[in-house]
């Protein structure tokens, strides 16, 4: 599995950005968005329990990951009809702000390491990329545990002061003084 300092790999994968039929697909790339940061979260399979909740999360925090210069990019091995038909079916997925990006050869999820070996599907890998594609933070669950997105937006919060910044850091808290 790729790890902090590693390179994000190049792709390029089909994405579903809307439910409206004729502007619902979008290809997007590793050097889309390039001068921003990036947030990466995989799910194993779209129609299923824990995975929309965690969808519907990191979408309620698009704008606060926006303020922060950062973009956010959900990835499945599901295709991006099974995402589009998803999206209008699921009440919490119908105006998401971010694609949901298709990896239906699993050649992204396999260049990060995030393919589950006996599944076939992608773990609950959450990684935060910088502007120059470093990856910066890497997090990864057990299919049956949802994460966070709160502490995600808290990482690249700490991460974006280039400061060291202690243990539940918040946003405006002081950050720590070598001495």
């Amino acid at each position: 599995m790729l790890t902090i300092g590693s390179t994000l790999p190049p792709f390029d994968l089909q994405a579903v950005v809307s439910v409206d039929a004729k502007n619902a697909f979008q290809r997007i790339t590793d050097r889309s968005n390039a001068e921003k940061w990036k947030i990466i979260f995989c799910w194993p399979k779209d129609f299923t329990f824990v995975c929309p909740t965690e969808i519907a999360a990191f979408g309620a925090l698009n704008s606060e990951f926006a303020e922060r210069d950062a973009v956010v990019y959900g990835v499945s091995t599901d295709s991006e009809y099974v995402h589009l038909a998803w999206r209008k079916q699921h009440p919490d997925l119908k105006t998401l702000p971010f694609p949901m990006l298709s990896d239906l050869k699993r050649e992204f999820s396999t260049a990060l390491g995030v393919l589950h070996p006996r599944e076939g599907v992608c773990l609950r890998a959450t990684l935060i990329v910088d502007p120059d594609n470093v990856i910066r933070f890497v997090s990864v669950n057990d299919l049956s545990v949802g994460r966070n997105p709160h502490e995600v937006l808290r990482v690249l919060d700490a991460l974006q002061t280039d400061e060291l910044c202690p243990c539940n850091w918040q946003k405006g808290d002081a950050v720590l003084e070598p001495t």
